[in-house]
């Protein structure tokens, strides 16, 4: 069978395999017949209140069996999935409804309210509210909400429980798509300006589900855990299309935390999983080696955000597990640079950053001049990653002018810095945007950050350029320190034995946190932000 859509990669997994597991989700068990079955009843009740093919329908869901079901439902119509981001606030949902035209929302109850005042919802033919103890067995963490609300809903609404007694729609009866159809409507996080949809096709998603398949030698034998959220696109990929692809079972639970985690890991055996470095930080953090078997876990792979090499380092001293490289974007349905398994990824040696790995099948990687999109660069020269292949998107929703911008004659300009060697492995250096000029000096905030993950008192740091009258620009670095003996002066004693003079900070802030996005990306943004008002 030719598997070209998801709701085709569902229906392989369960005529190969019915009885195989397909989620498991604390003591909550289901084979991919039993997710079948709740497909077809979700499907069935969202087209008996008027989606179809091409509609797009909003789901904002944390990893629960709900979310799956209510995702292939939607594909089964041949209907689009626009994820939300959980922690957005009224305001920013609003946005993504209304450039997104969605006809319906599927919306967990504890953040149900956020909707309340939202006119949107007038408009839609159908409201979903899913319990927060949906599909949960099993003691619950403290932090799970099994009942409890924001608020009361000012809305009508259908309940998930009500869906799951509608007529079913057969999986013999679900809308035919291709390839070319579009699965997701994936908004940016708006680290760049405002947030807009990038358009991912089933045959995009499923491409980088094959990559993951080949670089980490992943088979129907590997548990895959879901670290990422599902909203985003690295849980959507790496999470849940892998495994339905690879017709593997895919551990859920609720949210990121690292003792669940590390259990689940144990309990389930799993092997696979991409997180962000920020999952890794708080497993390091929090969990003694000695209290639970991590030994299957040997596929840990890290995206979203560039990884310190000081921090992989420690990682494999403390859990004898290396941390693989992995590069994607909301633009490249995730993950389509990484480290093979088995395989150390090298450190440059002009910038020093750690490679995020080799270019998967298929995927052209070219090195353009910064003032000069038009220009290809030598190997060893940093300039913009440009990337061409066949699981970029073609454009984002309603946006000609943001897709014009982005893709040039097939290539997508990622916005990053980057350097390729001539072995093939691609570095990347920082963002475009993030450049510090400090007394006519080039400065990458990257660059200052992984000299000082090299600290052991060092958990976390962001670096940014902030307005000086006599400098133009002057390098301040805000730490999160685990010893509240280590001083500003101490720490830049430390740094200038890696770092020339003028990349060392002038400003050293003590800070509790770093704020991030969802996906545990710094938002260096909110430093610079925070420093003008």
């Amino acid at each position: 069978m030719t598997v070209r859509t998801l709701s085709g990669a569902l229906q392989n997994a369960l005529k190969k395999c019915p009885e195989a597991p397909a989620i498991y989700y604390f003591d909550t068990a289901w084979t991919y017949q039993q997710l079948v079955d709740r497909v077809e009843q979700v499907s069935g009740f969202l087209r008996q209140h008027g989606i179809h093919a091409g509609d797009r329908m909003a789901v904002m869901l944390q990893n629960m069996p709900a979310s799956v079901v209510v995702q292939f439902a939607v594909w089964a119509l041949g209907a689009i999935v626009v994820p939300i981001n959980m922690m957005y606030q009224p305001q920013e949902i609003s946005l993504q409804l209304r450039d997104a035209q969605v006809s319906g929302i599927v919306i967990l109850e504890s953040v149900a309210s956020r909707l309340n005042s939202l006119p949107e919802v007038d408009t839609m033919r159908v409201v979903m509210v899913v319990k927060d103890g949906q599909d949960f067995r099993g003691k619950a963490p403290s932090w799970l909400p099994t009942s409890r609300s924001d608020g009361p809903v000012q809305y009508a609404y259908h309940s998930y429980d009500a869906a799951l007694s509608a007529d079913v729609l057969t999986e013999d009866q679900w809308v035919h798509l291709e390839s070319l159809d579009l699965c997701y409507l994936t908004y940016t996080s708006g680290t760049t300006g405002t947030s807009k949809g990038a358009m991912n096709t089933h045959g995009q998603v499923l491409y980088n589900a094959a990559v993951y398949e080949s670089a980490a030698q992943l088979s129907s034998q590997d548990v895959i855990l879901a670290f990422a959220p599902l909203f985003h696109i690295t849980g959507a990929v790496a999470a849940l299309a892998t495994a339905v692809w690879l017709a593997a079972p895919l551990v859920l639970f609720y949210r990121f935390d690292p003792f669940v985690a590390c259990h689940a890991i144990e309990r389930h055996r799993g092997t696979f999983t991409v997180g962000a470095m920020t999952t890794y930080l708080s497993i390091l953090e929090h969990i003694n080696p000695s209290e639970y078997d991590l030994s299957s876990f040997h596929k840990a792979y890290s995206g979203g955000a560039p990884v310190s090499s000081a921090i992989v380092a420690r990682f494999e001293s403390r859990f004898h597990q290396y941390i693989y490289n992995v590069y994607g974007l909301t633009e490249s349905a995730n993950g389509l640079i990484l480290t093979p398994w088995t395989r150390r990824a090298p450190v440059d040696k002009g910038s020093g950053a750690l490679s995020i790995g080799l270019p998967g099948p298929g995927i052209e990687v070219e090195i353009r001049d910064l003032n000069a999109r038009d220009k290809r660069l030598p190997p060893g020269t940093e300039g913009e990653l440009a990337l061409k292949g066949p699981p970029l998107t073609h454009g984002y929703w309603n946006r000609p002018d943001a897709t014009q911008e982005s893709i040039v004659d097939g290539w997508f300009f990622t916005g990053d810095v980057a350097v390729q060697d001539q072995a093939g492995w691609v570095y990347i250096v920082d963002r475009k945007k993030d450049m510090i000029i400090t007394a006519g000096n080039k400065v990458w905030p990257r660059d200052v950050e992984d000299a000082l993950y090299l600290h052991p008192s060092v958990k976390e740091v962001a670096v940014v350029g902030l307005p000086d009258a006599y400098r133009g620009e002057v390098v301040t670095a805000f730490v999160v320190r685990t010893d509240e003996n280590l001083t500003e002066d101490s720490l830049k004693q430390f740094l200038r034995i890696h770092l020339a003079p003028f990349k060392i900070p002038r400003v050293i802030q003590w800070v509790e946190e770093i704020p991030k996005t969802a996906t545990g990306k710094s938002l260096r943004r909110y430093f610079r932000e925070t420093a003008k008002s």
